[in-house]
């Protein structure tokens, strides 16, 4: 089973100064870099991951998780349209689906992904977004229809995280709580010391 915290870094230089503190399950998201950019990177961070026993989540670029031998890729509803999933299956990959609506839900399931995503809970400045703020009440809803964890995404603060456990999620995905604090590994230390209070979930 996945760690309930789930941490979302821009760039591997965050794995030198995050996985010493005992950070297991970290997703790496890099836009608009080049292809060797993003093969350097992809690649040290895999290998950084792997020699700390943590586990690394790749966002988006299917290909390059594919060639890098990956064990997690996630996808947007985007690259979810595209993606080859017969050949990250085959691969062995493990794949979570970010998902905002009904729709996309459906979407999601259709791929049987390892995880569900929802978000934006709460407000977020990670990235621009579409939707608006789902709210603790469709993290309750979508837990109960789902038999795969589903992880809450989007303005979560460490303050929040207890509500939203509450509310039904499996999991919560943070990134500007932590990268955005003046002392990002002080908050990521008290991310990591709370979750042993965090009741794990049975899925």
């Amino acid at each position: 089973m996945l760690d309930r915290f789930y941490l979302i870094v821009d760039g591997v230089d965050w794995l030198d100064r995050f996985l010493p503190l005992g950070l297991s399950l970290v997703q790496l998201r890099i836009k608009d870099a080049d292809a060797a950019t993003l093969r350097r990177e992809f690649s040290s961070a895999i290998a950084k991951c792997r020699a700390a026993d943590a586990t690394l989540v790749v966002n988006d670029y299917w290909e390059l998780a594919i060639d890098l031998k990956a064990d997690w890729l996630h996808l947007g509803q985007e690259d979810l349209a595209t993606a080859d999933l017969a050949a990250i299956r085959a691969a062995g990959i493990r794949l979570g689906v970010s998902t905002h609506d009904e729709a996309e839900l459906e979407k999601a399931l259709a791929a049987r992904p390892d995880y569900i995503a929802l978000g934006p809970v709460f407000p977020t400045t990670l990235k621009k977004l579409d939707w608006a703020p789902q709210g603790l009440e469709k993290v309750t809803d979508w837990q109960k229809r789902l038999d795969v964890p589903l992880v809450a995404i989007g303005g979560i603060t460490l303050e929040r995280a207890s509500a939203v456990f509450a509310a039904g999620a499996d999991m919560i995905c943070a990134s500007t709580d932590v990268l955005g604090a003046a002392d990002p590994e002080e908050r990521l230390g008290a991310w990591l010391d709370a979750r042993a209070t965090w009741a794990r979930g049975t899925r």
